[in-house]
């Protein structure tokens, strides 16, 4: 059973080998192109990781730890329970710190090295579920019953987040202003199923500006398209919702009515949306869903999922478009 660890409190940080706190504090200062999310990640990990020197290692000052020092405490996350990706983050935070103190630091410690070498075997990737894009069939199903329940929070979650493409936490971003935004109507000039130049109206909503996944503090701000079905929901949601003044959309009223957590994005869909299909949904497969329909099942190309969810490279969108690999060897017969 997976063990948590506590995280580091200022008393047990202020303890530390006082040469050690003063380059990692530095090296966190430094930091700026990291999200507050992951710069938080990068924080709780390397201090996880001094405080267990101090516990386990005498308290040595950073540049005296050998490799086997490192053994230690990736073996004790092993045996914690902690999954393999979870060491495979402390071991990397850790890697880069020690990286950037010889690239900055090599005349004050010049016999400085990165002692987690390739010989320090990385803990073996735990299963991993199997991906599966939901159908469009599958969406209409959850939908349905939803409907029945009058469930319109998640109704709206689910047709917004699939629409846009978006992550879990560019969801929980989302503001209830939205709601009053006009309709954009643009018409372009595609091909019929015989080659010849058709005018097409293309409709949609866009949304006010949200910090999205991306390098920096701000992150990549963007603004959002999503379609009619979703405003549809989100309207009804706002209807039965009634008149409140938290801003955003996705809202929890345990004690007072707040805006949503991400986990609990992760809760309807195993609460919610499994029991209806019968089968794992978790908020990204929602995105990997989306590029995988429009490049797969709608014959979209890859530029337009591209543009959708807001890459900077088309190979990024590819990992998210999930085919079925078997169909690649037809040819040979």
């Amino acid at each position: 059973m997976k063990e948590k660890i506590k995280a580091v409190t200022k008393e047990e940080w202020g303890s530390i080998n006082s040469e050690t706190k003063q380059i990692v504090e530095e090296y966190l200062d430094n930091l700026v192109d990291l999200s507050p999310k992951t710069l938080k990640q990068y924080t709780s990990a390397i201090k996880i990781y001094f405080r267990f020197i101090k516990e386990q290692c005498q308290d040595i000052s950073f540049n005296l730890i050998k490799s086997r020092d490192y053994i230690k405490y990736q073996n004790m996350l092993s045996k914690l329970g902690m999954s393999s990706s979870g060491v495979a983050f402390k071991r990397s935070a850790i890697s880069a710190f020690n990286d950037w103190v010889i690239t900055y630091y090599s005349d004050v410690y010049p016999t400085f090295h990165n002692y987690i070498t390739k010989q320090i075997k990385k803990p073996p990737k735990a299963f991993v579920h199997p991906k599966e894009p939901l159908t469009e069939e599958e969406l209409d199903k959850i939908i349905k019953v939803l409907e029945e329940k009058d469930m319109w929070q998640q109704l709206a979650y689910l047709t917004y987040t699939y629409s846009t493409g978006c992550r879990r936490t560019e969801s929980s971003l989302l503001l209830k202003e939205v709601a009053d935004y006009d309709i954009v109507i643009k018409k372009k000039k595609e091909k019929d199923d015989d080659g010849n130049d058709i005018e097409v109206e293309k409709k949609y909503y866009i949304t006010h500006e949200i910090r999205c996944k991306g390098e920096g503090h701000t992150g990549k701000v963007r603004k959002l398209k999503f379609d009619e079905k979703a405003m549809y929901y989100i309207k009804k949601w706002l209807e039965a919702r009634g008149d409140d003044d938290c801003p955003y959309m996705f809202v929890t009223n345990y004690r007072e009515i707040k805006q949503v957590s991400e986990s609990t994005f992760g809760d309807w869909c195993h609460k919610y949306f499994e029991p209806i299909i019968g089968r794992r949904i978790h908020p990204h497969i929602l995105r990997e869903s989306r590029a995988t329909n429009l490049v797969v099942f709608e014959g979209k190309d890859i530029g337009t999922a591209q543009s959708l969810l807001g890459h900077s490279s088309s190979e990024t969108t590819k990992i998210y478009v999930i085919r079925d690999d078997s169909e690649d060897s037809d040819d040979a017969f």
